[in-house]
């Protein structure tokens, strides 16, 4: 990926500041009175668009609809993170811990033969994971 690590966290802040904003005190009232539940009908609008543009094919289009699906994940970490049922961080921590360990032939050094391999590893890193 050709992206500064910089350029991401700083746009990621500036998202989850704008979110702020629009839900603070002088923000908008629509955003304001958002909760879990009357988002959901958002996520799967924006995701329903998502997919449509990817199968048309419209790389703009496609460009435009994942900044969506970024502001309504985002919206909703933040809506918890208010709640304080869990910080705005943790979704992107406990996925990349996630990722991770579900990888282990990328950052572990584990090999896998094939496709096959890979798919019974990932079957069974899950079932170990419910187990936990």
């Amino acid at each position: 990926m050709n992206v500064q690590n910089t350029d991401i966290g700083k746009e990621l802040l500036r998202l989850v500041e704008i979110i702020g904003t629009l839900r603070g005190e002088n923000g908008c009232p629509w955003d304001k009175r958002q909760t879990p539940l009357s988002f959901k009908k958002y996520l799967k609008e924006e995701c329903q668009e998502l997919l449509d543009a990817i199968e048309a094919g419209d790389t703009d289009n496609v460009c435009e609809e994942i900044g969506d699906m970024y502001f309504i994940v985002t919206m909703l970490a933040a809506m918890y993170a208010e709640y304080e049922k869990f910080s705005i961080i943790d979704p992107l921590r406990t996925i990349n811990q996630k990722m991770i360990r579900r990888h282990p032939h990328v950052f572990a050094g584990t090999e896998c033969k094939d496709e096959e391999q890979l798919r019974l590893q990932w079957e069974e890193i899950k079932k170990s994971e419910k187990i936990k």
